[in-house]
């Protein structure tokens, strides 16, 4: 690389690193957010009330990648990546002096959830722009290699949350840190904010925009241009299904929902939850880099295929053996302890809640949830019509009739559970860090090691995204078409994962049965892919015949 080339793209990561920084430090003090925000409501509604502006966060990429890709595709990529980091870095750093419920009431939430909207629709636009911006600079032959430093930081910005969050909470302890503390990793991005642009003001115009602007063939209406003309529309539709949609659930699996997974359903305390993951993210991260380089000598396609359909063939035995490590006691049990709802069919409705809002008041369905949240397995039975709800535990039963409190159901349903075999809160054989580098144990080791399996497929899938999506369209609506599907993909069939794939763990009784989500929709992909997703190594993206003719 010459000195330019390494300044554009140090330019673009790092101020794409601060950002999904900003972005993902509101998922890990969800629960501290929603004290401080919710704190009028009880408990599981402020959480509920929580996760819900977390999940805008995602649900309003897509229109950020609408709004910015136009004012991209128009104006600029330079221009465009300078105003969206800015709207992220200030809305994370108010954040971080905004007043809490207890001091300016109802205003508080309201003002935190406008904050959360701004930083989706900004990310919307940051990844393309930059993404764009790094491919229009990289050389013919190269642009896997120079895109793939972008891919990285999605995984860096999580990993420097995670690191910032840990620090903060040993130097001033889990209280203050509940109290006040959590606002020092949003103060921190105000520091991240001006080195940001700082180095990208130092930037210049992307070259092919530039000759595009200057020969006056940029796009007026580039939204009208990219899915108003079904020849464009249509690329973008193949980009989604065939190949961000899988790419977007394999990442979220890989890190977030194995995040997820650790915590709520092994029970694995979290800072030992986030260390196993962040090493896991260390170890697995220069692989992206490798995946982008090795598609620039055998293609984007068969990369990113080869990525959904190895983790969709994978998922259930990586997993179940993250059990066997992380909780074995709760694998024996689950083996080992038969849990049945005998209940009245009419009694028992759905539990799929993937966004949480959802209130259950049927003894049925508060006996399952119950039981999904401990992560027990359970069978439903048919019960004859009007018979009270029962629990069956190895041949123990635990009514809970129509009218009982939810309480004392759950505490003589955990009495049967722990007499027949289920692990105790706090088993000492869950996996636990005394550390960050306590690595070196058998279990520990072990996990990490099946943590970074699942790193590896997402950095297979990811990897040589960012030019495969760049690659497939013309440079003159390029930010605007690539940046839809990749938001959508990511942000709504990837970012709404982990809590659908929950919805369903809870509506059959399986822990497992949410992987099922990332495999259909991996599988699908790889299908889609294999039919319709032409190859694009070789396109010369500078010429707009090319380009728009393949």
């Amino acid at each position: 690389m010459t000195r330019e080339e390494k300044k554009v793209i140090l330019a673009s990561s790092l101020g794409t690193v601060f950002e999904w920084y900003d972005f993902y430090l509101y998922g890990s003090l969800a629960g501290i957010i929603g004290a401080q925000f919710f704190s009028s409501y009880p408990p599981a509604t402020r959480d509920i009330f929580a996760l819900l502006a977390f999940a805008a966060g995602f649900l309003v990429r897509p229109f950020g990648a609408l709004v910015f890709g136009r004012v991209g595709d128009i104006v600029g990529r330079k221009y465009t990546f300078l105003v969206t980091i800015l709207i992220m870095g200030l809305s994370t750093f108010i954040v971080g002096i905004l007043p809490n419920a207890a001091q300016i009431g109802i205003a508080a939430p309201i003002i935190l959830i406008v904050l959360r909207l701004a930083q989706g629709l900004a990310l919307g636009g940051e990844y393309g722009g930059a993404a764009t911006y790094v491919a229009e600079h990289a050389p013919q032959g190269r642009r896997g290699f120079y895109t793939s430093w972008i891919q990285t930081t999605a995984t860096l910005g999580l990993f420097l949350s995670l690191v910032v969050i840990l620090a903060v909470r040993t130097f001033t302890g889990e209280a203050a840190f509940a109290e006040w503390g959590w606002r020092i990793p949003f103060l921190v991005s105000v520091l991240l904010l001006g080195i940001s642009l700082w180095i990208r003001l130092q930037l210049s115009e992307s070259p092919a925009f530039q000759r595009m602007k200057e020969e006056g063939k940029t796009s007026k209406a580039p939204l009208t241009e990219a899915f108003g003309q079904w020849r464009n529309a249509k690329i973008a539709l193949i980009a989604l299904l065939g190949l961000v949609a899988g790419q977007g659930v394999v990442w979220y699996t890989g890190q977030f929902y194995a995040l997820f997974f650790l915590q709520s359903i092994l029970k694995v305390d979290g800072y030992t939850a986030n260390l196993l993951i962040a090493w896991a993210l260390l170890m697995g991260t220069g692989f992206f880099v490798v995946f982008g380089w090795l598609s620039d000598k055998i293609g984007r396609k068969p990369i990113i295929l080869a990525g959904c359909l190895i983790a969709a063939l994978s998922f259930f035995p990586v997993f179940k053996q993250i059990t066997t490590l992380a909780n074995p006691a709760l694998e024996k049990a689950i083996e080992n302890v038969k849990v049945s709802v005998v209940a009245d069919p009419a009694q028992c409705g759905s539990l799929f809640n993937p966004v949480g809002t959802r209130v259950f008041s049927a003894p049925c369905d508060l006996a399952r949830d119950y039981l999904a949240k401990s992560s027990v397995r359970y069978t439903t039975e048919a019960a004859p019509a009007g018979q009270p709800t029962v629990v069956r535990i190895n041949g123990a039963e635990v009514p809970f009739a129509a009218g009982a409190p939810a309480a004392e159901f759950n505490k003589a349903a955990a009495s049967a559970l722990q007499a027949a075999g289920y692990p105790k809160a706090g088993d000492a054989q869950v996996v636990k860090m005394a550390n960050p580098f306590d690595i070196f144990r058998p279990q520990v080791a072990g996990v990490i090691g099946l943590l970074f399996v699942l790193v590896l497929f997402v950095t297979m899938v990811y990897g040589p995204i960012a030019a495969a999506l760049v690659e497939l369209f013309p440079t003159r609506i390029r930010y605007t078409s690539m940046s839809l599907p990749y938001h959508i993909g990511n942000g709504w069939f990837g970012g709404l994962l982990p809590a659908t794939a929950f919805a369903m763990v809870a509506q059959t009784g399986d822990i497992y049965y949410g992987l099922w989500y990332p495999i259909v929709i991996a599988l699908m992909t790889f299908v889609l892919g294999l039919l319709l997703v032409p190859e694009t190594k070789d396109r010369d993206i500078f010429d707009e015949r090319d380009t728009a003719a393949q």
